[in-house]
């Protein structure tokens, strides 16, 4: 059953976030929000500052101004684990996965539940991670299957099983589609789908403006540091889109 979805207030809300290293102003007042089951497509070219913003989102980097308010009260995201304690989960293009170990492992990787004695609780693992991976309508044949043989779409399938089982309120999904065959893409966008249907929110980094089209609610392209628009889906289309960017990153 779909969770229901409060829409009053934005889940996140970021206002004037200023982020420097040393000389270089990596963000410059960007302004951003989300609400519950949401999916934002975030988009721009190679040091748009798209990847400062969620690392500052996802707690690994810490903003020198501006503030984030969380479910409408102010949070303090100085790491990783405040993020997540929130509810805050990334799935970065690299995936975090370890290819060599099983489904199961991967999905519980340093949260494995344990038995009364202490030990690692396997038959738990097993049950739990193919739940969550059919959750997605991903059908797999074994738990123990390691992630080396799956397709690139059946790994993000896997990585985003992880985040769903821990109850993930915001997800974070970076270039999820990056060198996957078209198949793969179509999965991607539907585990997407499925998110958003359970009322959780997305953010969606990408080049590829295509991919994230079809399944974004909003769009907000960066440049140079700066949140250059913010617009629905539907009053736009990708060349528009792609125009914005090409203006705002190499100028008319």
């Amino acid at each position: 059953m779909s969770t229901p979805i409060d829409n009053s207030q934005p889940l996140l809300q970021m206002t004037g976030i200023q982020k420097w290293f040393g000389r270089v102003h990596a963000l410059r007042g960007v302004d951003f929000e989300i609400k519950r089951g949401e999916v934002v497509g975030l988009c721009g070219d190679n040091g748009a500052g798209k990847s400062t913003l969620i690392k500052v989102i996802s707690g690994y980097h810490v903003a020198e101004q501006g503030q984030i308010l969380w479910e409408g009260k102010e949070a303090k995201l100085a790491s990783p684990y405040d993020a997540r304690a929130l509810g805050i989960e990334t799935v970065y293009q690299e995936q975090a996965l370890a290819p060599h170990l099983s489904i199961a492992r991967n999905i519980f990787m340093g949260r494995e539940p344990t038995t009364f004695l202490g030990l690692m609780d396997q038959k738990a693992m097993n049950e739990m991670s193919m739940k969550a991976l059919a959750s997605l309508g991903l059908k797999l044949r074994s738990p123990d299957t390691t992630v080396a043989t799956l397709s690139g779409g059946q790994r993000q399938g896997v990585a985003i099983a992880r985040v769903i089982h821990f109850k993930a309120k915001l997800v974070i999904l970076d270039e999820p589609t990056i060198a996957l065959a078209v198949k793969e893409v179509r999965e991607v966008l539907e585990f997407v789908r499925h998110l958003k249907s359970e009322g959780v929110a997305v953010i969606f980094i990408t080049h590829t403006l295509h991919h994230v089209f079809d399944v974004a609610d909003r769009i907000v392209i960066m440049a140079h540091g700066a949140k250059l628009a913010d617009i629905a889906t539907g009053d736009t289309n990708v060349d528009d889109l792609s125009d914005i960017i090409v203006r705002g990153t190499y100028g008319d």
